[in-house]
């Protein structure tokens, strides 16, 4: 996976397998993101076996299982829905159509793992929260800026532990670099993509609500704007928000496609995360100027000022304790409420979020 293009970027596996082969089958449906890549190769690493997948693109398919050759190739979307032997499906589809997909595996009996945005409407978050309480069946989320970067999996330990104290503030900057030609068309129009702020913009909400520890927020001021696509007038190639959180607590985050193609990677992401005894800064993908990889954490409070590279020494737990929800009806990973509420906020900080430039 290139690490210019954050559409099919996924960190390398650190596989740490917390069941046997054919223990905990999955499957894959729907190819349209690369993020589909990262998922199936979080999952393989936490023991899971992925048996089929299925997308009505045959490209998208043959490029899959020549990254995963052991994938049976489905006839049709029940094929896998109807085997009693998958717990689960992943998927990247288009984001309009998360929900559907994730309704209809749930009601096959089946887990459900997408990619954010796992949905674009309040009217699908409320089907999907129907769902998930009459079928018992979870709608994880690939909230992948946290649950698969190491500085942020590192970052959150340090804030468990009390490096930090209570945490204030947290900064998220989520920069991507557009590459508009080798985007499908779905990605440009709002009504399927969900608009900056729901897409991209929740992996940094997810980052404020679990690094603060909240349970609920309220978006204070949203803001978006195509500033420079005209010839792309449902894109919006800027957005940032501010939020409070429900113990009292502050959010500051902007998303943005504007990487410049000089830059050693698709996005300089970052976070700033404040405490009352220190703060921390996670550099994520790459450390500016540098060729020292991804993976820097920055830590100051009342002992010491460390920088720490964590590339390849903390790993993803996120994949096996999911497995482990799955297979135990735990919810170790991530809390469903958690995960339904990072995506509420997403996109009522979207349907409030003034635009700043008039579009034609």
């Amino acid at each position: 996976m290139s690490a210019t293009d954050g559409g099919t970027y996924a960190p390398a596996a650190i596989p740490a397998p917390v069941v046997e082969a054919g223990e905990f089958v999955f499957a894959a449906i729907g190819l349209d993101h690369g993020h589909i890549y990262g998922m199936c190769d979080g999952l393989i690493g936490a023991g899971a076996t992925l048996k089929w997948v299925h997308d009505p693109d045959p490209a998208k398919v043959e490029r899959f299982v020549e990254r995963f050759p052991d994938a049976k190739v489905a006839r049709s979307e029940a094929e896998i829905l109807d085997d009693d032997e998958v717990r689960l499906v992943a998927g990247a589809a288009v984001t309009s159509e998360r929900c559907a997909l994730g309704l209809r595996v749930m009601d096959a009996g089946k887990d459900y793992f997408t990619d954010k945005a796992p949905l674009t409407t309040l009217d699908q978050l409320a089907a999907a929260k129907e769902a998930v309480a009459r079928t018992g069946k979870k709608y994880a989320v690939y909230y992948s800026e946290r649950i698969h970067v190491e500085t942020a999996v590192f970052a959150g330990q340090l804030i468990d532990s009390g490096a930090i104290g209570r945490v204030l503030q947290v900064i998220g900057t989520g920069p991507h670099r557009l590459n508009a030609g080798s985007r499908p068309d779905w990605f440009f129009e709002k009504e399927k993509y969900g608009g900056i702020l729901c897409d991209i913009g929740s992996h940094q909400i997810e980052q404020i609500l679990h690094y603060t520890g909240a349970q609920d927020a309220k978006v204070a001021y949203s803001q978006v704007a195509n500033y420079a696509h005209p010839e792309h007038p449902g894109l919006d190639d800027f957005g940032d928000a501010t939020l409070v959180t429900d113990n009292g607590a502050t959010g500051y985050f902007r998303c943005d496609w504007f990487t410049p193609d000089g830059l050693q990677t698709w996005g300089d992401g970052r976070s700033f995360i404040l405490g009352t005894e220190g703060f921390i800064e996670q550099r994520k993908y790459m450390n500016l100027g540098t060729q020292d990889g991804p993976a820097h954490l920055f830590l100051a409070n009342g002992q010491e000022e460390k920088h720490y590279n964590v590339f390849g020494k903390v790993g993803y737990p996120f994949f096996g304790q999911l497995v482990l929800d799955c297979l135990e009806r735990t919810e170790n990973a991530m809390t469903q409420e958690h995960a339904f509420k990072a995506a509420e906020l997403s996109v009522q900080a979207q349907l409030q979020a003034v635009d700043l430039v008039p579009r034609g």
